[in-house]
């Protein structure tokens, strides 16, 4: 039965993959961030692949999916992006795998601070409803004055707002009394 529906869960996210989100990135989305006070769910860059090995340590990047050359680019391009921008970034929390640790490095925008509740529950969906709940609750908590970058995982993302970013891609949200809003998303290699 749980295997059953760790294979509904995946079969899930690969109908989900090629749906994206509607909302693209413009002119709107960059000027909104620009005044602060909203939060932005990175997908980590490219990381060829799905999931992790089965030997996957924590604690081991060698053991992991990584950034393969093109996502490092892609990380380090868009830290550059909103640094152009002169987007206001006043904290950057990261879930611990090395591929969105180093994503969230790459981008260069601040100290990054790891975190358990933006970690993949690919492997384990039995955290979904937990590490969700903790990035609803810090998002729904965020006041600014400038913008909060969490850099996680696909899954996660889907969780919380229903919809797909491909990797390196960002969807930007605004704590609304108790709702999350999706404000509009990002992708530098669509602009």
């Amino acid at each position: 039965m749980l295997m059953l529906r760790y294979l509904s869960f995946v079969l899930l996210l690969c109908m989900l993959s090629i749906l994206p989100l509607t909302t693209y990135a413009n002119t709107a989305t960059w000027q909104a961030l620009q005044e602060g006070g909203l939060v932005i769910l990175m997908r980590h860059a490219l990381a060829p692949g799905i999931g992790d090995p089965p030997a996957f340590k924590l604690e081991v990047c060698d053991t992991q999916r990584n950034l393969s050359a093109e996502g490092r680019a892609q990380a380090t391009s868009v830290g550059q992006a909103f640094r152009d921008r002169r987007i206001p970034i006043e904290a950057v929390y990261s879930s611990r795998w090395c591929r969105a640790l180093e994503t969230a490095e790459r981008l260069a925008l601040g100290a990054v601070e790891p975190t358990p509740w933006l970690d993949s529950f690919f492997r384990n969906v039995s955290e979904r409803e937990a590490r969700t709940q903790a990035m609803r609750a810090a998002i729904l908590a965020w006041q600014g004055p400038g913008n909060l970058m969490l850099v996680t995982h696909q899954v996660n993302i889907t969780a919380l707002i229903g919809g797909v970013v491909p990797s390196g891609d960002m969807a930007v949200v605004r704590p609304e009394g108790q709702e999350v809003v999706v404000v509009g998303t990002l992708s530098l290699s669509r602009e």
